[in-house]
């Protein structure tokens, strides 16, 4: 077992503050916060949320789903078994940056390479420690998420310059998040045996793990059109999770609509919240999100209760699809986590049945994808093929 003592310098004290003026004391840790002659130096800002894990704080940190955003871990105790690259969920992790009440001084893990603190730094992510969570969780909770700013404090100024760029984040309501943590060329993962397209909105590596169970996967960027999409010959397309608000994720809604009725569709995440726009329904912005790995949701269609991972601060209104089954619901706040169609190939799930981290009660989802695979081109996918598809009578 690795047990090893980190011995830093002194940090630097530091503070959080909130769009509202609402202030956080703490000590700076990972990257220093640098910027460019004439820049505002020291700060970083994002919208704050909360999320409520008790492990799995690097692949949280590494879920591209948090571009845009500063993650407080309710958890107090972080850090305390390291880091190591298997546990990656992307390329890099994309947050703004991350709070922590107590950063653990001694990694103990037999797998871990490098601690916490030196993860951040390597990868250009700052940190604010031995702030206050449960009284931010609270204020983020009753207020909503809402932008905010930290970096380091040494008087009076700097708590001013902190709450002026915490004024000027702009959050993630309106911003294209997506184009930050989409691939730039297409790849391929897996070896199962159909075929499917995934769009990459900001997929975690666990779900492309999963994927490849059932099918081989090839990973194609945000903004791929249907064409070059069906040119490929999918048995099915999948929508991945990602970040920000689905109403900026305009071009994916658009192939969507040459997709649907061609090819099976699943969707997980943001890529429920793109297809239900594309079916016509309307998305909201929830007060302060689901971020966590304990968010029970209940199958409508059998009663069973599933513990789920879920990160997301849009979702899809209940009742606005049209020519949908809700299939799932929140038992926190009642909103809708999945649905089906009932005259379309496609289904979707607004949480993580991949977890990673989080339990495992809906990994079977990625089988239902492989099933309706099946339903659709009428057998196995060696016999699947372009115009064999025999879903609904039709031919393909």
């Amino acid at each position: 077992m690795t047990s090893t003592v980190d011995n830093p310098a002194a940090p630097a004290p530091g503070a959080l503050v909130l769009t509202d003026g609402t202030t956080f004391e703490g000590e700076m840790i990972g990257a220093p916060l640098d910027a460019p002659p004439g820049a505002l130096s020291g700060i970083a800002s994002g919208e704050v949320v909360f999320n409520t894990v008790m492990t799995g704080y690097q692949e949280v940190i590494t879920d591209p789903s948090y571009a845009g955003q500063i993650i407080a871990f309710t958890y107090p105790h972080i850090g305390n078994y390291g880091t190591t690259p298997t546990d990656a969920e992307s390329r890099r992790p994309f947050c703004r940056g991350v709070v922590i009440r107590d950063l653990a001084r001694r990694r103990s893990n037999w797998r871990s390479d490098s601690d916490l603190d030196a993860y951040l730094a390597r990868h250009g992510v700052a940190g604010i420690a031995g702030v206050d969570t449960r009284r931010l969780t609270r204020h983020v909770r009753d207020h909503g998420a809402m932008p905010g700013a930290f970096g380091p404090a040494p008087d009076d100024e700097a708590l001013e310059r902190l709450a002026a760029a915490a004024t000027a984040e702009a959050g993630t309501a309106g911003v294209d998040l997506v184009s930050e943590v989409t691939t730039a060329e297409p790849y391929t993962a897996g070896d199962g045996p159909w075929r499917v397209v995934a769009y990459d909105l900001g997929i975690k590596r666990a779900i492309a793990v999963n994927l490849g169970r059932i099918a081989t996967v090839e990973v194609v960027p945000a903004h791929t059109p249907a064409d070059e999409v069906l040119a490929r010959e999918p048995h099915g397309v999948f929508l991945s999770n990602g970040p920000g608000d689905p109403e900026m994720a305009g071009s994916v809604i658009g192939a969507l609509g040459e997709l649907l009725d061609r090819v099976p569709i699943f969707g997980i995440c943001l890529g429920q919240q793109v297809l239900g726009l594309a079916l016509g329904g309307r998305s909201y912005k929830l007060p302060f999100g689901h971020h966590g790995g304990n968010v029970p949701v209940r199958d409508e269609s059998t009663g069973r209760v599933e513990i789920t991972s879920q990160n997301h601060n849009f979702a899809i209104e209940s009742g606005s699809v049209p020519g949908v089954d809700e299939t799932h619901v929140c038992l926190n706040d009642g909103s809708l986590e999945g649905f089906a169609c009932r005259d379309l190939p496609a289904f979707a799930v607004q949480y993580h049945p991949e977890a990673s981290p989080g339990p495992h009660d809906s990994r079977y989802l990625f089988d239902r994808f492989a099933d309706l695979m099946s339903q659709f081109w009428g057998g196995t996918p060696n016999g699947a093929g372009p115009g064999t598809a025999v879903s609904h009578g039709k031919a393909r």
